[in-house]
């Protein structure tokens, strides 16, 4: 395709001396370190150099072909675009629903559950620990009666639903398939994802309840649990969203991401569960961040990454298998509470990177995120982002518009030889759990962030309106405003489920969960049962507290 290797190396070279180092001598270049946000330097320019080692059949190839780098399907876009799935969850379930509806009325196409700080603990509303936490970043969902609240009117068998909570995810994927069941609707039509991730919540999110151990029986239970009877639903994604917002940089996202979910495809396999069985079903989330063309070659990366591990590692045959499908989320850390409107901005940028990726899902941050939970105007505009470039841009014509760019192909592969390198630390270190428990990637991504927040300090990084066109303004823009009822309303429902549920039943459901959880069994069946006598969440953790203890983190040093 091009011309031999020291024909273009001359070629370049000539160009350096009759072209760039003339326009050089007339206009030196901005003294400014080009890098992308993970602080890797950038090259003047990218050329088939950069590129002599690739082969395109055997590292780019077609779309949906091996090694799925420019992406999954054939046709991209051009069948389908991406699910429109706005994050949302504040207050009650009845404002959450509403919400939903206002959503769905406005062209989302897939929900997404955002729960509040005591439901993603496993805590009741009512308990001492999680006073003044009700519904603030989410929606408080303690038991079968909320979440009859939260998805009243909600289509299930025509919807898809992605709940974003990890140490009770049983619990709350149980609510979900019960309030299924009740309505006649069956599990063999419900699709939708459990994020489930817990081993992030170790590296990054924190949000964790019980050991490492088994917080990863939980995740194979379940992932055994959909394999047999919600074929359409995704047990886990596996997400890197919260390690970028951490702090991380780009390689260590999807490097850690995908040694995350190769540890719960050896942890399902130990369980004797057959790799084509379960994979397919297996899916990602990750960050969208500002660097555009960095964003685009992580996404390109994992793909290419992901189809050979699990082909060449773990031995799956089906092409399903192969796959990587993710959701993508915008920067929320990028976000600024100054200007607030320039996040719009911020917005559309890393949302076309996820575009451009081959991102399967898009959730798009509110302008006012920053400040206060979404405004419906705010969310609004965020959604109205996504079909703006779904309809508007052109971006959509073609598959994989930017595979072939220079630039983009050598930083694919950057990304690539990056995280392998990483693999090979974790696999060093004894394994993913091992690493967690001896600080290695709370120290890594700790380091990335603390060098990133000196170049915006000592001025090496711009962020407009933080450190570079300021103005002193009063910010101007409407706020979320919860129902100043809600906390009574939602503990007068706590408190009628406790008073007229049938306690002997709900009492004898959960001394099974405890005896479950002491053997081997898979835990799901028993929660079900607890969760359809109307036991609440905080109730079921707390056996499995019993049980199973809870985890505290070494201090990284």
């Amino acid at each position: 395709m091009f011309e031999p290797k020291d024909l273009i190396q001359a070629a370049q070279k000539c160009w350096e001396q009759q072209a760039l180092w003339p326009a050089l001598a007339r206009a030196p270049e901005r003294d400014v370190r080009f890098m992308t946000t993970s602080s890797e330097p950038v090259e003047r320019l990218y050329t088939p150099l950069d590129l002599a080692d690739s082969s395109y059949t055997r590292d780019i190839a077609h779309p949906g072909e091996y090694p799925y780098t420019r992406g999954v399907h054939p046709t991209g876009y051009r069948g389908k675009v991406w699910t429109m799935r706005m994050f949302a969850g504040f207050g009650t379930a009845e404002e959450t629903n509403a919400r939903f509806r206002y959503l769905l009325g406005q062209g989302q196409t897939g929900l997404s559950v955002a729960f509040d700080m005591p439901t993603l603990y496993g805590r009741d509303t009512d308990h001492p620990l999680v006073e003044g936490e009700f519904g603030k970043c989410g929606v408080a969902i303690c038991s079968l009666a909320d979440m009859e609240e939260l998805l009243d009117g909600l289509p299930l068998d025509q919807i898809s639903t992605s709940m974003t909570i990890n140490s009770p995810a049983a619990m709350v994927w149980a609510m979900y398939l019960a309030v299924a069941e009740k309505r006649g609707v069956p599990w063999s039509q419900l699709r939708g994802t459990l994020q489930n991730d817990i081993l992030k919540e170790y590296i990054a999110q924190n949000e964790y309840i019980f050991p490492p151990e088994p917080s990863m029986r939980l995740v194979v239970d379940t992932i055994e649990f959909g394999s047999q009877h919600v074929p359409q639903w995704n047990p886990v994604s596996v997400s890197g969203y919260h390690i970028r917002e951490a702090g991380s940089t780009a390689a260590q996202e999807l490097a850690f991401t995908l040694a995350d979910g190769a540890a719960y495809v050896e942890a399902s396999i130990a369980r004797g569960l057959d790799v084509d069985d379960f994979a397919p079903r297996i899916s990602f989330f990750f960050n969208a961040h500002n660097d555009f063309f960095e964003e685009v070659a992580k996404y390109r990366a994992a793909r290419r990454i992901w189809a050979r591990l699990m082909r060449d590692t773990y031995g799956a045959k089906k092409d399903r298998s192969l796959w990587l499908r993710c959701h993508s989320q915008t920067a929320g850390a990028s976000l600024t509470a100054q200007q607030p409107e320039v996040n719009i901005v911020r917005t559309t940028i890393q949302a076309l990177a996820a575009v451009m990726g081959g991102t399967q899902s898009l959730h798009t941050n509110s302008m006012d995120e920053a400040l206060a939970l979404p405004s419906q105007k705010a969310v609004t505009i965020a959604l109205r982002t996504q079909q703006v470039i779904a309809s508007e841009s052109g971006v959509t014509n073609t598959v994989d518009p930017l595979g072939g760019s220079y630039f983009v192909e050598a930083l694919t592969d950057r990304m690539e030889r990056e995280a392998n390198a990483y693999f090979q630390a974790i696999a060093e270190r004894g394994g993913v759990i091992a690493a967690i428990r001896d600080g290695f990637f709370q120290r890594e991504i700790a380091d990335a962030a603390y060098r990133y927040q000196q170049e915006i300090d000592g001025g090496d990084r711009e962020i407009v309106g933080v450190n570079a066109y300021t103005v002193n303004e009063p910010i101007n823009i409407p706020i979320l405003a919860m129902d100043p009822e809600g906390e009574r309303k939602h503990m007068a429902r706590l408190n009628r489920v406790r008073a007229e549920r049938d306690n002997v039943l709900a009492s004898q459901r959960l001394a099974e969960l405890r005896a479950v959880a002491q053997g081997t069994e898979n835990t799901m069946p028993a929660i079900l049962n607890c969760v359809r006598a109307y036991c609440t969440v905080g109730e079921m953790c707390d056996v499995l507290r019993e049980v199973f203890g809870i985890y505290q983190e070494n201090v990284v040093v």
